[in-house]
């Protein structure tokens, strides 16, 4: 299991590798101002997708996963 401490770090890491430092910067800023509830943005995320679209969707992110370790 891993600690609070590294997967905060891994999370950073993600985040800046996406979103670049400053992006990273502003987006922890505003998630630290705002009220934010993880668990109801993530019940309305997919509101407007059927399940077979978010399988697929899971299946372009794994393949493209796999395609960038090779």
């Amino acid at each position: 299991m891993k600690t609070e401490n590294t997967i905060r770090s891994e999370a950073i890491d993600i985040l800046i590798k996406h979103l670049g430092p400053i992006d990273t910067e502003r987006f922890l800023a505003y998630i630290n101002r705002e009220k934010f509830d993880y668990t109801q943005w993530q019940k309305n995320l997919w509101n407007d997708k059927t399940i077979e679209e978010i399988h697929q969707m899971g299946v372009e992110l794994e393949k493209s996963r796999k395609d960038r370790r090779s």
